[in-house]
């Protein structure tokens, strides 16, 4: 998407050429759309959490815009000739589920035959044209703050190898199939400074996006990044997606990781399905965000700071 040019037309206020979370364009000087468009494939065996975890996976771009879903359309690709019908219903009825908790319409949508199952949304939100959050804004001193502990793509690995737990399987499931609404809405309580979603770059390719967006370098803390139950042991019998190792290779040149243990590193390039956000703050806005984040019940947990431009977009200690 970044190679199109962009349109010519003074309304849009973020375009493809960048690499935000969703376009936003201006309508009136107190509301602005904000639209994005996912599909995946199936990140869980129950087609229902499927379905749910599509719609999460997709109202998150519209969360870390600073936006408010309003209206969905679905995207379904489906093989009539190697399924039932009623999986199609599930999954349809997991993401109208997900729907329902962010007050989002479903207005209508597409099927597709298809020979792979494949479940997304084409979402559109509204903001005030003047408070749009982008992934480009970080300033040097602030602090990172983090929704979602990682680790999505390499559990759903192990569980089609039947290597996960049932307790493994089901810790993915329900962080995929959190919504990042309650987390974006206190967000905006506490000014945040930027914010993107971790999906499918992984930590270390959104951050990188973060810290060369803003001409920055942002500084993470290996210690302090949450994983999942079981996701260093997973690593440890080789369940790693294959994203794993292509997002460790693409963002390679903008890292300095030291002597950080590699096994300990590559959760940092697993890509993630309905990740958290990845929200940027002054200190004592992310200190705050975070002290009423646990009041609430909501998962947050610190993992670095934006530094001034260095040699790397990304320090890893």
């Amino acid at each position: 998407m970044s190679g199109l040019e962009r349109p010519f037309d003074p309304r849009l206020i973020v375009g493809s050429e960048t690499s935000d979370d969703g376009g936003v364009y201006y309508l009136t000087p107190e509301i602005a759309l904000v639209e994005s468009c996912d599909v995946i494939t199936p990140a869980a065996d129950d087609p229902r959490s499927f379905g749910r975890i599509a719609a999460a996976n997709a109202l998150s771009d519209i969360y870390a815009m600073g936006g408010k879903p309003l209206t969905a359309m679905n995207i379904a690709f489906f093989p009539n000739c190697t399924l039932p019908a009623e999986i199609l219903g599930e999954v349809l009825a997991g993401g109208q589920e997900a729907l329902n908790e962010a007050g989002c319409c479903l207005v209508g949508g597409h099927t597709v035959e298809d020979d792979e199952l494949k479940y997304g949304l084409a979402i559109t939100g509204t903001v005030h044209p003047e408070a749009v959050l982008r992934n480009s804004t970080a300033k040097p001193g602030d602090h990172l703050v983090l929704t979602k502990p990682l680790g999505s793509g390499i559990l759903s690995t192990a569980v089609k190898g039947e290597m996960a737990t049932d307790e493994q399987e089901a810790e993915v499931v329900r962080w995929m199939s959190l919504l990042n609404r309650r987390a974006a809405e206190l967000m905006l309580m506490h000014n945040p400074s930027a914010c993107t979603d971790v999906t499918g770059f992984g930590l270390i390719g959104h951050a990188c996006e973060m810290a060369r967006g803003a001409g920055v370098t942002i500084c993470l803390e290996l210690d302090l990044i949450p994983l999942m139950e079981g996701v260093i042991s997973q690593v440890s019998d080789g369940m790693i997606p294959a994203g794993c190792y292509q997002n460790r290779s693409f963002y390679l040149s903008f890292v300095d990781s030291g002597a950080c243990k590699t096994d300990h590193l590559l959760p940092l390039s697993d890509p993630q399905t309905s990740g958290g956000l990845l929200i940027s703050f002054s200190p004592i806005n992310a200190d705050a965000f975070i002290y009423d984040a646990e009041k609430k019940g909501i998962f947050a947990r610190k993992i670095g700071e934006v530094l001034p431009k260095g040699k790397v977009p990304l320090l890893i200690v």
